[in-house]
């Protein structure tokens, strides 16, 4: 297999993951209401983000520097995925802002309102909120909302700051 068929592979799964979190959160919404639907959604991948996120433990609760490559440096295609662009990195904050993400992308390229893109990328973010929160850090992100052209700003600090 090629590298590029293997990119094009990399990126299609991703699109994948985006239609998955809209087709269940529209059933959940048809069935329990848009409040509700949105709860759960974000739970469950809030849960999953504290499952990804001991891996970066050994940085909590301030060792922002370390994170940053560990994160950063798992970010697929050589960061070309997200093409995060570091925005500050000290000892007190790491804020980090996505030119790309490939769910809005796909969320996008699927048609779905500016309204339910936003929501989507709000109840994806939670996946960054449990993973730096099980790592020990503080977290709030700043999604996408139009008419921005980037994506998510991260903004973690050393644990028990905020």
């Amino acid at each position: 297999m090629s590298e590029q068929q293997l990119r094009e592979q990399l990126y299609a799964s991703f699109k994948h993951r985006a239609i998955l979190y809209w087709l269940i959160f529209d059933e959940l919404r048809e069935e329990l209401g848009q409040d509700k639907a949105t709860e759960l959604l974000k739970r469950a991948v809030y849960r999953r983000g504290e499952q990804v996120g001991q891996k970066f433990a050994p940085f909590g609760p301030d060792d922002l520097q370390g994170l940053r490559e560990a994160f950063l440096g798992g970010i697929p295609d050589e960061g070309r995925m997200f093409d995060p662009e570091v925005i500050r990195c000290d000892e007190s904050a790491l804020d980090i802002v996505f030119h790309r993400c490939p769910l809005k992308e796909a969320w996008q390229e699927a048609g779905l309102s500016n309204e339910d893109g936003t929501l989507m990328c709000e109840i994806a973010a939670e996946i960054d909120c449990g993973t730096f929160a099980a790592a020990g850090f503080d977290f709030t992100a700043a999604t996408w909302k139009p008419p921005s052209q980037d994506c998510c700003h991260l903004h973690i600090r050393p644990g028990g700051t905020t």
